[in-house]
């Protein structure tokens, strides 16, 4: 991993945006999905499919990306409780972003529904067709959902609280057009996945 820089990668920050937009997307076509009956509803799920695959895909290049290139230092004069807040939730983000579309596709493969992407690809299942583990992955992907929802609600929270109130460059760290004045170094801890 490479220390010492004050700012995520280009690629880094791409890949956050995108993917911001991405789950956001997911999640309200998710909302969708589960309230309607209606000829939506596999306009829906066509949709919902292969942006599930899109989202895992580039999660696990996002992961590899944090894991090489790691994270800029937060602030030294950050609480420890925050500290331990910001750590906490860039995990459950990776186990989300990772996790529910693997539960997404387990879910169907257990339904003996193919997941098509988009050009008609089909991928393979992933678990053996069962009515009990279908029913247990879909309650868990429809719960892990507003887990999901309510993370990124923290999060969005605990952005504007580094941009708005603190000010400390943890906002601009991530924000790809926006440029900062430099955090003494004496001030900085390391801020990992």
């Amino acid at each position: 991993m490479i220390g010492g820089h004050r700012r995520f990668t280009p690629l880094q920050r791409l890949l956050h945006w995108l993917m911001a937009a991405c789950i956001l997307a997911m999640l309200f076509i998710g909302v969708g999905m589960v309230s309607t009956v209606m000829p939506k509803y596999l306009t829906l799920v066509s949709i919902h499919k292969p942006l599930g695959i899109a989202i895992l895909a580039l999660a696990l290049i996002r992961l590899a990306l944090r894991l090489r290139y790691g994270a800029p230092p937060l602030p030294a004069d950050l609480p420890g409780p925050m500290k331990f807040a910001a750590q906490a939730s860039h995990y459950a983000f990776y186990a989300l972003m990772i996790g529910m579309p693997l539960i997404g596709w387990g879910m169907l493969s257990a339904a003996a529904y193919p997941v098509v992407l988009f050009g008609g690809w089909h991928l393979p299942a992933i678990l053996p067709q069962s009515d009990s583990l279908h029913t247990l992955l879909w309650d868990a992907h429809f719960y892990l959902a507003f887990a999901f929802f309510a993370l990124i609600l923290l999060h969005v929270a605990g952005a504007l609280f580094h941009a708005l109130v603190r000010r400390d460059g943890v906002f601009e760290t991530m924000a790809s057009a926006v440029t900062y004045g430099e955090v003494a170094p004496a001030k900085q801890g390391r801020h990992e996945v």
